[in-house]
């Protein structure tokens, strides 16, 4: 929490930086001098709110006397029409603050939106989980893979540093998974979990002897995966990848795969549709 809280301040910090430069807000500076006001930030959708202390954050770094009042907590679920903050403060303040504030908790909420129906899609499967990927903005990381947790979903690897993921290039470079995974052992022994792409059952079988932690399945087919998952018999875990759209996550999560991971939680989400109005 430490660490996603310094980058809350760096991103503010950031992007308050590139709105204003030297001259500021030339609108409200030139409008308003002393005012105070409240507006209130309303949900005009259904889904989980994340991104709160980013939004609060926002509000306070351009002005200590903004005060900003929640009624819901990060992973709590919104109604559209859900009156969730209220915002009070110097006029010219809030309005120089809102669309700073606006973009960072409509996007970290729409991350936790889209995740929480992934999560809901793949309840039928018991105990699969839905896990988040790389495929995130540079800066952002710590906070969009937050955001999934808000949703429900389980986040993979923070990076390249924390887990060995031996995918096809690393497979067909080093001359096989065996060989790959000789490799990483004797590097660094058992310091890291081992992950392993598959895309055949063939090697799902390699994986499986070379005594791996995680064999991922990509692209494979239903038929394939249930053909895997019996296989593995619960010696590694199993995680379900490639094209994993929300109509698919039910009958995927049915295979009995331990994780789907899903990309589009973080590459490609759509911003939640939140108002900042002075009535709601």
């Amino acid at each position: 929490m430490d660490a996603i809280l310094e980058k809350t301040m760096d991103l503010i910090r950031v992007a308050f930086g590139e709105d204003l430069q030297d001259a500021g807000d030339v609108t409200s500076d030139a409008i308003f001098e002393a005012e105070q006001d409240h507006y209130f930030l309303v949900a005009k959708q259904d889904g989980v709110l994340c991104g709160t202390k980013l939004f609060a954050g926002s509000f306070h770094y351009i002005d200590v006397n903004c005060r900003v009042n929640f009624n819901f907590k990060d992973g709590d679920r919104l109604c559209s029409g859900d009156r969730v903050a209220e915002v009070t403060g110097p006029i010219r303040s809030l309005l120089t603050a809102e669309r700073v504030a606006l973009n960072f908790i409509a996007h970290l909420s729409g991350i936790a939106t889209l995740t929480r129906r992934y999560v809901d899609a793949a309840a039928s499967g018991g105990s699969t989980r839905i896990l988040d990927t790389r495929k995130t903005l540079a800066g952002l990381r710590l906070l969009q893979k937050y955001a999934v947790k808000c949703g429900g979903g389980t986040n993979h690897r923070m990076g390249l540093y924390d887990m060995v993921m031996i995918k096809d290039n690393h497979i067909d470079g080093a001359g096989g998974i065996g060989r790959a995974v000789e490799k990483v052992r004797k590097r660094w022994g058992n310091r890291f979990k081992i992950e392993v792409e598959t895309r055949n059952l063939v090697e799902v079988k390699e994986a499986l002897a070379n005594g791996v932690d995680v064999i991922m399945l990509d692209n494979m087919d239903l038929g394939e995966m249930r053909q895997a998952v019996a296989a593995i018999g619960g010696r590694a875990k199993t995680e379900a990848s490639g094209n994993m759209t929300i109509e698919r996550i039910p009958e995927v999560a049915q295979t009995g795969v331990d994780y789907i991971s899903v990309g589009a939680l973080t590459h490609s989400v759509p911003a939640f549709d939140f108002s900042f109005r002075k009535n709601s």
